[in-house]
C-alpha cells in the first residue's frame, strides 16, 4: 500500500508475508513460476527437462558450485528444490552441454566464474564480468607467485590444442592438498580470472579450459552499435559503472525485495575500498530515477529497501514448494535476510569442528507453507537416507506445529524417493517430544 500525506506520497510498504512471497517467487521456488512443476519432472521428456534447468539458471542469474555431495552436489540440489527430479543429465546438459566430449559446443549458452562464488553462470552476463576481470588485473598475483613462463605454454596449447582439462595441460596439483596447484593450474586460473580463458563445460566435475575467443559466443565479446566499450588494463567490455548498475538491477530481480547488503551480496559485489557503498548506493539511486528498481519500504527494516517492479504488479500469495533446501541456494545466501525473512538464523555448521555443531555438518532447511520450519543434516548410505538430526523451529512455548512435522515428512520421502533411497533412517530430532510425530510421517 502507499500512504499519502499532504500530497506527498510516501514508499510503497510491503509486510513480511509480501517480501517472503516476492522473494520465493523471485527464486523460482512457487510451483508454476518455472516451465516445469516438480509433480511434473518425471513424465517430462529429457528435451523438456533441460529447458527447465536452463530456464531456471536464467531466473537465478548464477547457481553456486561445491564440491560437498552428502545427497547430490548443491548445483544439483538447487535444481531439485525448484524442479523435482529432472534427473542429473538434464542438470548437466543445461550448465555444461553433453558433458560427453571434450569438443566446445558452437554457442555456449554458460559460463563458470566468480560471482558469489565460484558459481555456473548465464553465458549472457559474460561481458557484465568485465569490472572484475578488470579488478584482478589490477591487484596482479596475489596467492601465489606469478608463473610467467607457464602462462604463455598454456596459451599456446589451448590455442593450438584446446580446449583441455588441467590434465592434459600437464597436472593440476604439485601434491595431495587440495590448494597446493602446480604451475600450469595457477597459469590457467590466472588467465580464467582475466578472461582470456573461459570454462563453458566439465567432463567428470573436471573443468575443461578453452580460449575465450572460441567459446564465447563473438556478440558476447564484442560491443553492440552504438555501446561504447572500453579497454583497461587489456580488458575489454562495458565501462565497471555499467557493469555495476547492470548487475545490480538483475542482483534486485533476483532478490524480488532485498536490503542494501541483500542486493550487493549476489556477485559480492562489496562494500570494499574499491566499490565503496556510497558508490554502489548511488548506482541504485540511478536505477531508481530511471524506473528499473523500486525503492520500498518493509515492516520491521531498519531502511528503505529495493525491489522489482514488474514483481511488485503481483503481491497475491501462493503455496511455496516444499522441499530441502542446499546450504549453498541463493534463497538463504545472506544470513542476515534469511533472518529477516523466515525468522530463521541458519548457520552453515561443515567447517565447525565437530564438537561445537549444533545442527549438524550439512544442515539443510527445510521449506513448507512458505517458511523455513526445520533443518536436516542427512547422508546418503547405500539405499538409506540418515536424517543424522532434524531441528524443528519452535513457538513461545517449545512447541512444534503439525504442519511443520507433516511438511518435513514429506520433503525427507521425495529426497528419498529422488536419490534412490528406499529407507529413511531418523537419529535425533530436536526437540525430542516431536520426534514420534515425524517417525509416524514418515512410516505414513
Amino acid at each position: 500500500m502507499r500512504a499519502s500525506f499532504w500530497g506527498v506520497t510516501s514508499l510503497l510498504i510491503l509486510s513480511a508475508d509480501d517480501v517472503r512471497a516476492l522473494a520465493l517467487r523471485a527464486q523460482g521456488l512457487v510451483p508454476g513460476v518455472l516451465p516445469l512443476k516438480p509433480a511434473q519432472a518425471a513424465r517430462a521428456g529429457a528435451a523438456r527437462r533441460t529447458a527447465a534447468v536452463d530456464a531456471m539458471l536464467r531466473r537465478l542469474g548464477a547457481v553456486q558450485l561445491d564440491t560437498v555431495s552428502m545427497l547430490a552436489r548443491s548445483h544439483e540440489l538447487v535444481a531439485y528444490s525448484r524442479l523435482g527430479a529432472v534427473g542429473r543429465e538434464a542438470v548437466e546438459t543445461a550448465y555444461w552441454g553433453s558433458g560427453k566430449s571434450l569438443q566446445h559446443p558452437d554457442e555456449a549458452t554458460t559460463f563458470e566464474y566468480w560471482s558469489h562464488a565460484a558459481s555456473i553462470l548465464p553465458v549472457e552476463e559474460w561481458p557484465l564480468f568485465a569490472f572484475r576481470r578488470r579488478a584482478y588485473a589490477r591487484r596482479g598475483f596475489h596467492w601465489h607467485k606469478e608463473p610467467t613462463k607457464e602462462i604463455a605454454r598454456v596459451r599456446r596449447l589451448l590455442q593450438a590444442e584446446g580446449p583441455l582439462t588441467t590434465t592434459q595441460m600437464g597436472g593440476a596439483k604439485k601434491g595431495e592438498e587440495w590448494w597446493d596447484w602446480s604451475d600450469t593450474k595457477v597459469a590457467v586460473e590466472w588467465l580464467l580470472f582475466l578472461g582470456e580463458v573461459v570454462c563453458v563445460r566439465r567432463v567428470g566435475w573436471r573443468r575443461v579450459y578453452d580460449l575465450a575467443e572460441r567459446a564465447i559466443p563473438a556478440e558476447l565479446r564484442e560491443p553492440a552499435p552504438g555501446d561504447r566499450w572500453v579497454d583497461e588494463e587489456g580488458v575489454v567490455g562495458p565501462s565497471d559503472d555499467d557493469c555495476l548498475r547492470a548487475l545490480l538491477e538483475r542482483s534486485v530481480r533476483v532478490m524480488g525485495v532485498g536490503a542494501f547488503a541483500d542486493v550487493v551480496d549476489v556477485h559480492r559485489l562489496g562494500p570494499s575500498v574499491v566499490l565503496t557503498r556510497p558508490m554502489l548506493e548511488a548506482h541504485l539511486d540511478e536505477l531508481v530515477d530511471d524506473g528499473r528498481v523500486a525503492r520500498v519500504e518493509v515492516e520491521g527494516w531498519e531502511a528503505p529497501a529495493y525491489a522489482d517492479p514488474a514483481a511488485l504488479d503481483d503481491l497475491t500469495s501462493a503455496r511455496s514448494r516444499t522441499t530441502l533446501l542446499s546450504p549453498f541456494d541463493s534463497l538463504v545466501w545472506h544470513r542476515g535476510r534469511t533472518s529477516r525473512l523466515f525468522d530463521f538464523d541458519y548457520q552453515m555448521e561443515l567447517y565447525v569442528p565437530q564438537h561445537k555443531r549444533v545442527h549438524g555438518y550439512y544442515t539443510m532447511p527445510v521449506l513448507h507453507g512458505g517458511r523455513l520450519v526445520a533443518r536436516v543434516d542427512p547422508k546418503r548410505e547405500r539405499g538409506v537416507l540418515h536424517a543424522r538430526q532434524v531441528t524443528f523451529e519452535t513457538g513461545r512455548r517449545g512447541g512444534v506445529p503439525a504442519s511443520a512435522v507433516t511438511g518435513t515428512a514429506a520433503a525427507l520421502r521425495e529426497a528419498a524417493s529422488w536419490v534412490g533411497c528406499g529407507e529413511i533412517r531418523i537419529d535425533r530430532v530436536l526437540p525430542e517430544h516431536a520426534a514420534p510425530a515425524l517417525r509416524s510421517a514418515i512410516a505414513g
